[in-house]
Formats: C-alpha cells, sequence, structure tokens
C-alpha cells in the first residue's frame, strides 16, 4: 500500500481539518462551539484528551473571549488557533483587529454561515466578507482537501518575519464542513519538515520587557497601519510561493492567489470563491461539450486582493460575471466592488455583471449558471445589467 493510499480516508471534513490542525502543532487552542463549526474543535478536544496532541485546550464563555486568549498566547510565542462562524465571528469583531494590529500569526478556520437576522445556519459568506477589512488575509477553500491543506499553508505563510498577519482559512458551512468525502490526510513529519516550530522574532517575557499593542497618538498611527498594508502586498508572493513549495512536498497545488478554468480562449469568464466552484466547473463541462467558450476564475486569495493576478487572468474577456454568497446593502456586494475597482486604473473595459447567490444556503445549480451565462450573454451585446440577486423569488416578497 502506497504512503498516498494509506493516508486517504473518507472522513468528515470537519475531522480532516481538526487533523490538518493537529499536524500544525497548536501551543493554544482556544474556540467555543458554535454551529456549523463545533465538530472542528470537538474532534480537537478529543485529540488532546486522546494524547495526539499536546496542546492547550481551553473552552472559553464566547468567542469574544476565544480570541482575546489568543492575542496573549500568540503575544507569549505560543502557535494558537481557533475556529468560528457567522455571529461568532461578528462578536470577535474588536479582537480581529488586535490581532492584525499586534501582527500576531493567528490561524483561524472560518466554517462560512449566513448572518442573522433572521437567524440561519445555512451556508453563505456573508461573515467573512464582512471582515475582509480588518486586517486578516483570507484564503477561501473549493473542497475539504483544499481546506486541509491551506490550513497547514496558513500557518507558514502567517509566521514568516516578513509577514506576521493572521490568517483566516474559509470553507463553506455544511456543505464542506459536515461532507463526508476522500481525504488524503497529512502525514506528520512531513508537515512538521514542511512548518518548522514557530519562531517568533519577539515575545512578551518578564526578563526582556516590551510592549504590545501600544497606545498610538495621531503622530503614529498612520505608519502602523502602513506596515500592515505592506506586509500583506508581501504576502502575496509568500502565498505563491508556500503553494508551490506545498506542491513539491505533497503534490497538491491550488493556484496560489487564483486558480483558472478554460479561461485561455474564454469569451465568458465566470468568478466566484469557495465551494459553488465545483457546480461551476460541472457546469462549464456541459457548456463547453456545445461549443460555448466559457471560462471559470477561482479567487483562492481575497485578501490580499490579487488586482495584477486577476487583471492577467481576465485580460482577454468578454465579459466577466461575478457570482458570490455575500450581499452589501445599499450598494452591491463585496467581490464585485472590489473587481470593479481593479479594473478601474487598467486598460480594460470589459462589462462585469455580478449575481448574489446562494444567500442563506439556497442551492446554487448547473441550471443557475446556466441562466447566469446567458445574462452575460446579454451585457456582451449591451443589455445593461450589473448587479442582481439571482433566482429572487418575488412571489414572496
Amino acid at each position: 500500500m502506497s504512503e498516498k493510499t494509506a493516508n486517504m480516508k473518507v472522513v468528515e471534513g470537519s475531522y480532516a481539518v481538526a487533523h490538518a490542525v493537529m499536524c500544525c502543532r497548536p501551543d493554544v487552542i482556544s474556540a467555543y462551539p458554535i454551529t456549523p463549526q463545533t465538530h472542528i474543535v470537538e474532534n480537537l478536544s478529543q485529540m488532546v484528551a486522546n494524547g495526539e496532541l499536546d496542546s492547550e485546550f481551553l473552552t472559553v464563555d464566547s468567542e469574544f473571549s476565544a480570541l482575546s486568549v489568543l492575542v496573549g498566547a500568540s503575544a507569549c510565542g505560543g502557535r494558537s488557533y481557533s475556529s468560528t462562524t457567522s455571529q461568532g465571528l461578528a462578536l470577535m469583531y474588536e479582537v480581529l483587529y488586535n490581532v492584525s494590529g499586534m501582527r500576531l500569526p493567528v490561524v483561524m478556520n472560518v466554517a462560512n454561515r449566513a448572518m442573522g437576522a433572521p437567524l440561519n445556519i445555512w451556508n453563505d459568506q456573508q461573515d467573512a466578507i464582512g471582515a475582509r477589512d480588518v486586517g486578516w488575509i483570507q484564503i477561501y477553500a473549493e473542497n475539504v482537501q483544499e481546506a486541509v491543506d491551506a490550513t497547514l499553508q496558513a500557518y507558514k505563510i502567517a509566521e514568516d518575519a516578513q509577514i506576521r498577519t493572521p490568517i483566516m482559512v474559509c470553507m463553506d458551512g455544511f456543505i464542506l464542513t459536515h461532507v463526508y468525502e476522500p481525504v488524503e490526510l497529512l502525514d506528520k513529519e512531513m508537515a512538521r519538515e514542511f512548518l518548522p516550530d514557530y519562531q517568533p522574532p519577539a515575545i512578551l517575557d518578564p526578563a526582556h520587557p516590551m510592549t504590545f499593542g501600544a497606545f498610538a497618538d495621531p503622530s503614529t498611527y498612520t505608519e502602523f497601519r502602513y506596515q500592515q498594508f505592506e506586509a500583506q502586498l508581501k504576502s502575496m508572493e509568500k502565498i505563491e510561493l508556500v503553494a508551490r513549495e506545498f506542491e513539491e512536498t505533497f503534490g497538491r497545488y491550488y493556484g496560489g492567489l487564483l486558480e483558472s478554468y478554460f479561461v485561455e480562449d474564454a469569451e465568458i469568464v465566470i468568478i466566484t470563491l469557495g465551494s459553488v466552484v465545483g457546480t461551476i466547473k460541472d457546469a462549464i463541462d456541459a457548456m463547453r461539450s456545445e461549443g460555448k467558450k466559457v471560462g471559470l476564475v477561482k479567487v483562492r486569495s481575497y485578501r490580499p486582493f490579487p488586482v495584477q493576478a486577476l487583471r492577467k487572468a481576465l485580460k482577454n474577456a468578454s465579459v466577466i460575471a461575478v457570482v458570490e454568497k455575500d450581499v452589501a446593502i445599499g450598494s452591491e456586494a463585496g467581490l464585485l466592488t472590489d473587481l470593479k475597482a481593479a479594473f478601474y486604473n487598467s486598460n480594460i473595459r470589459t462589462p462585469i455583471i455580478g449575481f448574489a447567490a446562494g444567500l442563506g444556503g439556497r442551492d446554487i445549480t448547473v441550471k443557475d449558471i446556466s441562466k447566469i451565462v446567458a445574462k452575460a450573454e446579454a451585457a456582451r451585446k449591451g443589455i445593461e445589467s450589473e448587479f442582481e440577486f439571482l433566482d429572487l423569488r418575488k412571489e414572496i416578497l
């Protein structure tokens, strides 16, 4: 039996991610259970209890506390981990800024879930998109295997001395967290070789006193933000580099910042994030067999936003259709707005249309993708339609 076959297991997505976290060897895990994230930390708790993982596992009174604990743990030099979703991520909001502002390389899996009210526990990506500007790198996974592999890669990116920026590894709730599918679990020894022990450049130590998260008046605050801004820009090269290093070690590659699918000759290109990529690929395969030149760009890194890579990937498209599981109330939607901004100072004048889809867990089907392509074809002919809610049920409005 080959090593690859031996590590291939049919497991729940949450277990696979928990196993990946175990292979990353965090010193401190702090979390509060919330659907659909619960199984990740539940599995990690069991691994600690069984002696499989030598880590301090802390169950706290809220998500705010969960991330606050990791501020201290990371500042003291510990590799730190948490996971959350939806309202839990919202409750962390103040601390998200503290973690990034103090340049603490915390890694957190976000099991994407709709925000209330109204209360909804199913998948969309409003939670993480709503936190796009808090200073965390955001990487979105298409499937469980990518969520596993991105978790290991995230630590290597975040802990780089030139980056020192926390990372959210985003995976669609239920669709990926609760699915059972074949996954190649990480080999512990290979993971240790790929990800060395954390060596922080500075820590809180009574023997060598220093201040973390100090008061900054107007004469210095801008420079702190500029350093964060520059670190995120630098991280684009690191994300690509780590993805290639991972490929050399484990044989899997996800495209770094982006992944393209039939883009070279595509007239219509769809842009999206997360697990809906699989459905769109199936739809494209069917349309290609009918002679339609449709392609896909999966945005893997949403923050930092890969402007130059997107311009390069989309330069030959006749029309671009953005499909995303979020909405910016009063405007349009996050990815759509960012993509338009990326093209504002370029020579690309391609029509860009956008769709809010899959909100609150509503299915996005192959038929829906065909509708989007039809609307994109109309836009190419000059019919205006910049943004809309896909498959809106007007009879219940």
